[in-house]
């Protein structure tokens, strides 16, 4: 009875399928008109933030309960969850083989650039430096340079005639490092991607601290995925609001992309600017960089998988600007995440990284 009353207070839950009925029969009229289409757009694209908010929630209380790594760790396979089910459904209905690199080059300067660059700004102000782990960004974007050279920027050298049997290569790699890169956060390498701050309260020698038993786990888990799931079917009809829009304004394809990353990051944007107030910048980290390697790890054999059983064409390879950008974006990283702080001036150089990718957007 208790759970059905905290059920009954799900109101993104409820707002989201509402949104889906009245999106479903008044789809086509909204369509017809420019205003209708722009407004279907407007509120598609606002209810589905509003249900990666929940999914922000429940992620975050399971998090709460499971404590670290194990709480980023959810909270960023949510958002790559979300990202691949929109990219996957966006893919069929526009055919355009550009849009999971897009996306997937989108995520990572959202998520290093804007995310980590926000939260470092934030937490610089209000405590001057904050403290992390430096094993655990060492270890992420160790990665991201690994996977990033080897599935968008290799396959540029590549004979085209090899290209499909080099993806499926790479499908095969990727989710292998997955593998090993997830035992070797939560098992034999997990005090990499903690931190313990002076603050915290730690556990007396001798005793056990005790979970978070008040924290319905089995709840949370499974308004997780419901969250999900009609953040799936809204998706569907954002597909074509978005394409008509795009249309509409004469935009650049790549909008729709950024659009799809922005959905996806919501969650971890709102964990991580809680997590720098709270001078939890090892959770930043986690977000941030986890964020991103597992949007590469898992996304790419995703979308190359889907596009192979659905014959679709798929480019992965980066534009020279996108090159660039990721470029300086991991050459700074090394150099700012090498000492266990950030700093206000760090946040600035990543946000100011972020700005150069939204200007070049309409360039």
């Amino acid at each position: 009875m208790q759970m059905l009353k905290q059920f009954s207070k799900e109101y993104s839950f409820f707002l989201a399928i509402f949104t889906f009925v009245g999106m479903h029969f008044f789809e086509y009229i909204l369509l017809e008109s420019n205003i209708g289409n722009f407004l279907g757009f407007g509120i598609l694209f606002v209810v589905i933030i509003y249900a990666a908010m929940s999914v922000a929630h429940h992620a975050e209380m399971l998090a709460e309960k499971f404590g670290e790594p194990y709480g980023t760790l959810i909270l960023t396979m949510s958002a790559v969850i979300v990202e691949i089910v929109i990219i996957v459904i966006m893919m069929m209905q526009a055919h355009n083989p550009e849009l999971a690199r897009d996306t997937i080059y989108s995520a990572i300067m959202l998520d290093i650039n804007g995310l980590l660059g926000l939260s470092a700004i934030i937490g610089g102000l209000k405590y001057g430096e904050q403290p992390y782990n430096v094993d655990s960004s060492n270890s992420y974007l160790s990665m991201l340079l690994t996977a990033i050279g080897v599935a968008m920027v290799l396959p540029e050298f590549i004979e085209p005639a090899y290209h499909m049997r080099f993806m499926m290569f790479n499908v095969v790699v990727f989710i292998f490092l997955y593998i090993i890169f997830t035992r070797v956060q939560l098992m034999s390498h997990k005090y990499f991607f903690e931190y313990q701050n002076r603050e915290e309260q730690v556990c007396p020698e001798g005793e056990v601290c005790q979970a978070h038993s008040e924290i319905n786990g089995w709840y949370h888990g499974i308004n997780l995925v419901l969250s999900i799931i009609v953040i799936g079917m809204l998706a569907e009809i954002l597909s074509l609001f978005m394409a008509n829009t795009l249309t509409l304004f004469d935009l650049p394809l790549a909008i729709g992309a950024v659009g799809v990353a922005v959905i996806s990051a919501a969650p971890e944007l709102i964990t991580a600017v809680r997590a720098a107030i709270d001078n939890r910048m090892q959770t930043v980290i986690n977000i941030a960089l986890g964020a991103s390697l597992a949007t590469v790890l898992l996304t790419i054999p995703a979308v190359i998988v889907v596009s192979y059983l659905l014959g679709m064409e798929l480019n992965l390879s980066l534009t020279p600007i996108q090159t660039m950008m990721i470029s300086l974006t991991l050459l700074v990283s090394m150099v700012n995440f090498n000492d266990g702080e950030t700093n206000i001036l760090e946040g600035f150089l990543h946000f100011i990284l972020f700005v150069v990718f939204v200007f070049l957007l309409f360039v």
